[in-house]
């Protein structure tokens, strides 16, 4: 992937995740900002030659610095090809300067045992924290669409990080396993699908069945959550 690739990819992938801002929802359990938009929870990875593009840009994107151990120990094992970075923030945020991974969040290409890759799984170790996870019904199709064609230019061009994607949704059918619990997938052409534990076999699946987590259960679970964390809703409902 070279710069004029990603430039490619930021012209076309464009679409809005959802109708609902859906880091309002999280915000108020996160001192006021977006799980995904601060570096305490998620910081963002990307080539360094989509690095290059940004910088070319805008003046939004730095070097990440780490800041503890934690952080040294996550970036230890990154890439020769690949840098950790960090923004400004989510109140000067560009969209058309976003990563390929802000641009994603929470969703990765899931690729089945066959090697085929059938939709959008998470990033499960953000469900406690982000409302979308537990909101799969919100994700619109254009998004779906754009996704998925954002990611067939990606895995032409770069066969490791295919090959990354691969090995996350083994990880991920390892952990789910232990748990006993499905994987829960939106489909690349909409509607969703679930991964059985074990077998990693692919089934039609209905909303119903996706377990909502943490404070984004239910409005009084939620509300509660929020009062404890002494945020402010800023929206009617967590439940849509």
């Amino acid at each position: 992937m070279q710069p004029a690739d990603y430039a490619e990819i930021f012209d076309k992938f464009t679409a809005n995740i959802s109708r609902h801002d859906c880091g309002k929802f999280c915000a108020p359990l996160n001192g006021g900002q977006p799980v995904c938009c601060t570096t305490d929870h998620a910081i963002p990875i990307v080539d360094k030659t989509e690095f290059a593009l940004l910088k070319s840009r805008t003046d939004l994107w730095h070097r990440y610095v780490v800041k503890d151990a934690q952080a040294r120990k996550l970036l230890s094992d990154l890439h020769k090809t690949t840098c950790a970075i960090e923004c400004k923030g989510a109140a000067f945020c560009e969209r058309d300067n976003r990563t390929l991974a802000c641009r994603t969040f929470p969703f990765y290409p899931y690729i089945t045992r066959d090697d085929e890759v059938i939709g959008l799984a998470t990033y499960w170790t953000f469900e406690d924290r982000c409302w979308l996870m537990s909101n799969f019904q919100v994700v619109e199709r254009k998004f779906i669409r754009e996704f998925m064609a954002a990611f067939d230019v990606v895995f032409a061009k770069d066969e490791l990080e295919r090959s990354t994607m691969r090995s996350n949704s083994a990880h991920h059918r390892r952990q789910f396993t232990k748990q006993n619990r499905i994987i829960p997938l939106i489909g690349k052409d909409g509607g969703f699908l679930k991964v059985m534990p074990r077998t990693g076999e692919i089934r039609p699946a209905k909303i119903e069945e996706f377990k909502k987590i943490g404070p984004y259960r239910s409005d009084r679970a939620y509300q509660k959550a929020v009062k404890e964390a002494q945020g402010e809703v800023s929206v009617q409902s967590v439940m849509v």
